[in-house]
């Protein structure tokens, strides 16, 4: 699955929404009129908490002895580290460590709220969540276009991503790619 849409079998549904046309991939909710981002969040499945949990590892070497149907291994804490966890599904999103902190969802898209403007023509287009829900994007469309020669219009959109696995920061930059999957948002990054 190159698009890599989280699928969430707790719900049954594609993390992903779009506005009024499909994506090539043919998943998530398609929409009638441009929401908000909290709209966005909702219809994209991206309303979930994402929580920072002590990681712990088992003392094989300590059991109760030969012979005992009771094997008791103590857990050992892994200190300086924790697991990303989805509160909703229980998924392990990364492993980080002490100074990493968790940006919700939510949080992420009220700052582009705060870059966008929440107005003046943005329209919030596409949002979703890829792998299991570590990496989270949304794709905003400006209302002007780039002209080149006499004929050739390019849109622009304004995204923002955000990972829960340790391995991304926030990030928001302007593209001519509406993002609709890891391919898409692979070549935004990069």
């Amino acid at each position: 699955m190159a698009h890599q849409i989280n699928f969430n079998q707790k719900t049954g549904k594609n993390s992903f929404m779009s506005v009024k046309e499909k994506a090539w991939h043919g998943l998530g909710q398609i929409i009638d009129r441009y929401p908000t981002s909290s709209e966005a969040i909702q219809h994209a499945g991206l309303d979930y908490i994402v929580e920072k949990r002590p990681l712990f590892t088992y003392d094989t070497a300590n059991h109760l002895g030969e012979g005992s149907d009771d094997i008791m291994i103590p857990e050992i804490e892994v200190p300086n580290f924790f697991a990303t966890v989805r509160a909703d599904t229980e998924q392990v999103l990364g492993v980080v460590g002490n100074d990493y902190e968790v940006v919700q969802n939510r949080d992420a898209f009220s700052f582009f709220d705060a870059i966008v403007g929440g107005g003046d023509g943005i329209l919030y287009e596409t949002a979703g969540a890829l792998g299991n829900g570590e990496r989270v994007f949304i794709t905003a469309k400006l209302p002007d276009y780039i002209r080149v020669g006499t004929k050739d219009w390019i849109e622009q959109y304004l995204f923002l991503t955000t990972s829960h696995d340790g391995l991304g920061s926030i990030t928001a930059a302007f593209t001519p790619i509406r993002i609709v999957c890891n391919n898409s948002a692979t070549r935004c990054a990069a």
